[in-house]
């Protein structure tokens, strides 16, 4: 297949080794995929805002998809999405653009990380993704600021879609701190993520 990002190498051999042996169930406790804390956390001021403007974006999804299958016409999908809102929104923040703090919406030609990660979700969506696979992902940057990307849980890991990078990587191969996302089953809903990156480094250093 023709995916060129060695961010997905993990997955990929993931994939190979499913398909040597058909019977064996997608493990979605692999590295790969980021771990959640069981049962909800506090939802982001802007996303409960959003919510509130827009609730039938914010419902139970009709069912849960563990992961998608992640093929050559899926892929292109993530990167042609992704690369096209990256170079054709202009990045701002909302104290610029809309004289507040925090303020989610779908971007006009202009627009922050949040802004960015809700139309790529919306046009994935559009494009036949199902809702559970997309999630908006709250994270810290190694500098303490806060930041959100785009998360396709896919059956070759969790891939982050960032308007800071052009590359679509694993979740585990980028520089963020993750600390929650959307819940699967429910998009007006989040979950904490486990990045537990540093504490398995500083385990195999004994």
């Amino acid at each position: 297949m023709a995916f060129n990002n060695k961010g997905l190498l993990v997955g990929l051999l993931m994939a190979l080794i499913a398909m040597a042996n058909p019977a064996a169930a997608l493990d979605l406790s692999n590295v790969a995929f980021i771990q959640t804390a069981a049962g909800n956390t506090s939802i982001p001021v802007g996303h409960l805002e959003f919510c509130q403007s827009r609730p039938s974006e914010c419902r139970a999804h009709d069912q849960v998809v563990p992961a998608a299958t992640l093929t050559d016409a899926s892929w292109q999908q993530l990167v042609s999405v992704n690369s096209y809102y990256n170079q054709t929104i202009v990045p701002v923040t909302d104290q610029e653009l809309y004289q507040v703090a925090e303020f989610w919406t779908y971007p006009n030609g202009y627009g922050d990380c949040e802004d960015f990660a809700l139309i790529k979700r919306r046009d994935l969506i559009a494009a036949g993704w199902h809702p559970s696979t997309l999630m908006i992902a709250v994270v810290k940057e190694a500098n303490g600021n806060g930041h959100a990307v785009l998360i396709a849980r896919t059956d070759r890991g969790d891939l982050v879609l960032d308007n800071q990078d052009g590359a679509i990587r694993l979740w585990s191969d980028t520089p963020y701190t993750y600390i929650k996302r959307q819940s699967q089953a429910h998009a007006g809903q989040w979950v904490d993520m486990i990045d537990d990156r540093v504490t398995v480094v500083a385990a195999n250093m004994k």
